[in-house]
């Protein structure tokens, strides 16, 4: 497992940390998408997703002065279906590290702990989502190994009535 920095500590995530993860997914969706407004979606998908299945960890800043730990990342885990074989994997739901807090190898950790889950659980493959456009998250992904397999399209349609 790669070593945080100093002063950070990792985590398993409880069930009151709901609206920690929803905080998380929002502030990722915000800086990825900051022309749009309303993530309300996202703390539906939470309440109906996150379960004892789903596991969740969290990266706190810890200070020994005042024993207050901050939470400033998270990794979200679960299970999907390879859809060429029908094998179960592991599934990365969502990766998030604080802005100020970035380029120190926190990921990384973050990403071994997913692989290490994985592998507890004799999956023999592990994948994620991740949008086109967030060049830093691609460059990291493929510096740890992850390959492309497929690539969803979308086309926007008209709800124009002819």
């Amino acid at each position: 497992m790669t070593l945080l920095p100093e002063g950070y500590r990792l985590r398993q995530g409880y069930s009151k940390d709901r609206a920690l993860l929803v905080k998380f997914m929002n502030e990722t969706y915000q800086e990825l998408f900051p022309e749009q407004q309303n993530f309300s979606h996202l703390a539906e998908t939470v309440k109906k997703y996150y379960s004892s299945q789903t596991p969740l960890w969290l990266i706190e800043l810890s200070s020994d002065t005042q024993k207050i730990s901050t939470p400033i990342g998270c990794l979200w885990m679960g299970t999907a279906v390879d859809q060429v074989t029908g094998e179960r994997y592991a599934h990365i739901f969502l990766v998030y590290v604080a802005v100020a807090h970035r380029h120190q190898g926190i990921a990384t950790a973050l990403l071994d702990e997913a692989q290490n889950w994985a592998i507890q659980r004799n999956n023999h493959q592990i994948g994620l989502h991740v949008f086109l456009h967030n060049q830093p998250a691609l460059n990291l992904y493929r510096r740890f190994g992850f390959e492309p397999q497929s690539l969803s399209m979308i086309k926007p349609l008209s709800n124009k009535s002819s």
